[in-house]
C-alpha cells in the first residue's frame, strides 16, 4: 500500500512539474517576439488553426513558453458545434495538436 502511494505521490509530483515549466506570454512580449521575427504574427498562427477546421470560430486563444519553445494554443467552435483544441510551434506554424475536445 505504501508503495502504491508513493507512485501516485510521484506521478502527481511529476505532472505539477510538468505544467509549472509552461508560462503565458504577456501582450507586450508577443509583440516583441512578432517584430524580431521568433514568432509568426497570431493572425497567422489563427488562420492555421482554422484552416484545420474550416468555417471554425477561434473561442480563445494564448500563447505559451514551454521549455523555451513557443506555443501557441488554440481553441475553436466548428459549424457542427464541436469545440477543437489545436497547438502550434509559434515560430514555424507547424500543427503539434488538433483533437477534439472532450
Amino acid at each position: 500500500m505504501k508503495t502504491l502511494t508513493a507512485l501516485f505521490t510521484a506521478a502527481a509530483l511529476a505532472l505539477g512539474a510538468n505544467a509549472a515549466f509552461a508560462k503565458d506570454v504577456q501582450p507586450d512580449e508577443v509583440v516583441k517576439l512578432v517584430n524580431a521575427k521568433t514568432i509568426k504574427s497570431l493572425d497567422e498562427l489563427k488562420a492555421a488553426a482554422v484552416a484545420k477546421h474550416p468555417g471554425s470560430t477561434v473561442t480563445d486563444s494564448e500563447l505559451e513558453d514551454e521549455y523555451g519553445r513557443y506555443i501557441y494554443k488554440v481553441e475553436l467552435r466548428d459549424t457542427q458545434n464541436v469545440e477543437w483544441d489545436v497547438a502550434l510551434d509559434a515560430k514555424t506554424g507547424e500543427v503539434l495538436k488538433d483533437e477534439r475536445d472532450n
